[in-house]
């Protein structure tokens, strides 16, 4: 009777490494998804860096508008210097505080010393 048990022994402990072998097999394929998805949602290229890059992106493009504005405002104000006396003259007299013959300028203090006493 010994004899005749083993080989039903013997497929049943097949039938049982099968099985495990397929659970196993199936939870470290979950495992390997679940890194992969959060190497793609959370890794160094992944989803929450795009957005950050593209948020950073959007930035820079709105700084280098601001800076083409400016760019252009100075062009023009060069192209005034340039060109016409009068805006040369009136840069010399805010920046350098030059004057005509028979001006005076009078400079008047500052308030903060006023404020500072309030």
């Amino acid at each position: 009777m010994p004899s005749s048990r083993l080989p039903a022994l013997a497929e049943a402990a097949r039938g049982h490494i099968y099985i495990w072998r397929r659970r196993g097999a199936t939870i470290a394929v979950g495992v390997l998804a679940l890194g992969m998805g959060y190497g793609v949602v959370f890794g160094h290229n992944g989803l929450t860096a795009f957005a950050k890059k593209r948020e950073e992106a959007k930035d820079l493009q709105q700084q280098m508008q601001v800076l083409k504005t400016e760019n252009e405002r100075l062009r023009g104000h060069v192209e005034r210097l340039q060109s016409d006396p009068s805006a040369i003259e009136h840069e010399a007299r805010a920046q350098l505080h030059y004057t005509r013959n028979g001006e005076v300028i009078y400079t008047l203090p500052t308030n903060t010393d006023a404020s500072a006493k309030h």
